[in-house]
């Protein structure tokens, strides 16, 4: 008989699967403390998560299953040692979840970045001996931006494997303005910015044509890069290092690329996102437990209402278009979860 706790009541519509959850493990809340992130990015705090409790969320909101990351800042706060520990660490636990909880929960595995060489041994090890489903990048990793060259190695394994990234915006590498950080928490407004100047970069570095199996899904309905993309279009001959052959289109680019519907991207974004994203690759996202869950009914019933979608689109982002990027989760049945 199925566990009360992992019940979902198909009779709700269709069980949806989420690809923007966060868990955050004692030890992980422990590490941020004791490295002086106990408020990162300028949150007033960080909330409170346990599997009993998000499993209840999840019902309630009528998730099947929820892809499981590490947010910003990362794993990474300063000490290469400590980061590939705690990278380790966190990831062993996310395989746990999800042997724990069969259908239940997916989970993105965290590197170590900047720590290069640290990256590319804990994807491998969680990729191929943890099953993670995919690996989570922060838009910047103290500086590194996702175009930079020295991430090759990294995204050579990567694509090798046809990996998922899921990018997660983070504090910008530089602050513009002292006193706009700290009246303003970073995820209010820098998130956006940076996860679009950073999916722009590695896009416009050609990264996307050198690594064609890299599978990249861009948060909160890909920030400001569905209105910029014609400016940006418009701009790139004038750029006096623009390569011989051209710099690839971010408008082409904005095809291929996954997003998610975390945040509050209905009616607005959303309106934008559909007029230059394949349909086929929009994601249903939470963002729990840093979205509140009263937050997270309140976006999923702006979808489940917008007559932007319609019923076949909105299936896709609810299910069927996560069961084409994770086809492990086909095998799942609804009736087990």
């Amino acid at each position: 008989m199925p566990n009360p706790t992992n019940a979902v009541s198909a009779s709700r519509g269709t069980p949806r699967i989420d690809v923007h959850a966060h868990f955050l493990p004692d030890f992980y809340s422990a590490a941020l403390h004791e490295a002086g992130l106990s408020a990162p990015d300028g949150i007033r705090a960080l909330p409170e998560w346990n599997e009993v409790e998000a499993l209840k969320v999840m019902d309630a909101l009528n998730v099947s299953t929820a892809m499981l990351s590490i947010s910003s800042p990362g794993v990474h706060f300063g000490d290469d040692a400590k980061a590939r520990e705690l990278a380790r660490r966190v990831n062993i636990e996310g395989s746990r979840l999800v042997a724990a909880h069969p259908g239940r929960f997916g989970h993105f595995a965290s590197l170590p970045l900047p720590d290069v060489e640290g990256a590319v041994a804990e994807a491998i090890y969680a990729l191929d001996e943890l099953g993670a489903d995919g690996v989570v990048l922060e838009s910047n990793a103290h500086g590194i931006y996702l175009g930079d060259p020295r991430l090759a190695p990294l995204y050579a394994e990567l694509d090798k494997r046809h990996a998922v990234i899921f990018i997660h915006p983070t504090t910008p590498a530089c602050s513009c303005c002292a006193r706009l950080a700290a009246n303003y928490p970073q995820p209010l407004m820098e998130f956006i910015f940076d996860t679009t100047r950073s999916v722009a970069d590695m896009v416009l570095s050609g990264t996307l044509e050198d690594f064609p199996d890299l599978r990249v899904i861009v948060p909160h309905a890909g920030a400001a890069l569905s209105v910029l993309a014609d400016r940006i279009e418009l701009l790139l001959p004038a750029l006096a290092d623009a390569p011989a052959r051209g710099r690839p289109s971010l408008r082409e680019a904005m095809k291929r690329l996954h997003f998610d519907l975390a945040g509050v991207p209905v009616p607005h974004l959303l309106s934008a996102l559909t007029q230059v994203a394949d349909p086929s690759r929009v994601h249903y996202g939470s963002d729990y437990p840093f979205t509140p869950e009263a937050a997270c009914h309140a976006l999923a019933e702006r979808i489940e209402k917008t007559p932007l979608l319609d019923d076949a689109r909105r299936q896709g982002i609810w299910r069927d278009n996560a069961l084409s990027l994770f086809p492990r989760l086909q095998t799942v049945s609804v009736s087990d979860i």
